[in-house]
């Protein structure tokens, strides 16, 4: 059973894909440790795409079964025939920012407020996460998510709206389970 959990920044898709794989007893592996190279301050420094695939495409080869969290939608059609289900996360704009904002605090303290790289670097992402819903955004939105949904040959799981992660884990089991995968 390979499961992916993505949506926008902040929608839960890592939280939700770690308690997914734990409740599964199956790995997980989050995107964005493939996507940077391990920097400080971190999410510098991309890594080169083909290494980037190549890497963890051989870490999820040693299972038979696991969960992977974040967007893949831009690393190459084959992205699109490698999960059974696809789950796809989405809360409503205010309360995603809200949420990262509270995250980002929480990660790094004041530090991106008071250093001036840090400051213009935090500013920056927010810029770019707040952009998620104008699907006239050149980046990662969610019209490009729904277009890649379209696509992914996989069995698709929409949750939409506010929800706690255990309400999340419920539904994807419902859903495994109605599709017989668990």
């Amino acid at each position: 059973m390979k499961i992916q959990i993505m949506g926008a920044s902040c929608a839960g898709s890592t939280t939700l894909g770690r308690a997914l794989a734990e409740r599964l007893h199956i790995p997980f592996f989050d995107t964005d440790e493939y996507f940077w190279v391990l920097t400080d301050p971190p999410y510098t420094t991309k890594r080169e795409p083909e290494l980037r695939n190549a890497s963890i495409k051989a870490d999820m080869a040693k299972h038979n079964s696991w969960v992977q969290a974040g967007s893949v939608i831009k690393w190459g059609a084959d992205w699109e025939e490698m999960f059974d289900v696809v789950v796809f996360l989405y809360i409503p704009h205010d309360l995603r920012m809200r949420r990262l904002t509270a995250r980002e605090l929480e990660r790094y303290g004041d530090i991106i407020y008071t250093n001036p790289a840090r400051a213009q670097q935090h500013r920056e992402f927010v810029a770019w996460a707040e952009k998620y819903d104008d699907v006239t955004f050149s980046g990662r939105n969610i019209k490009a998510h729904e277009d890649w949904l379209s696509r992914v040959d996989a069995k698709v799981l929409e949750i939409r709206g506010d929800t706690t992660v255990e309400e999340r884990i419920e539904r994807v089991m419902h859903f495994l389970s109605g599709i017989g995968l668990h």
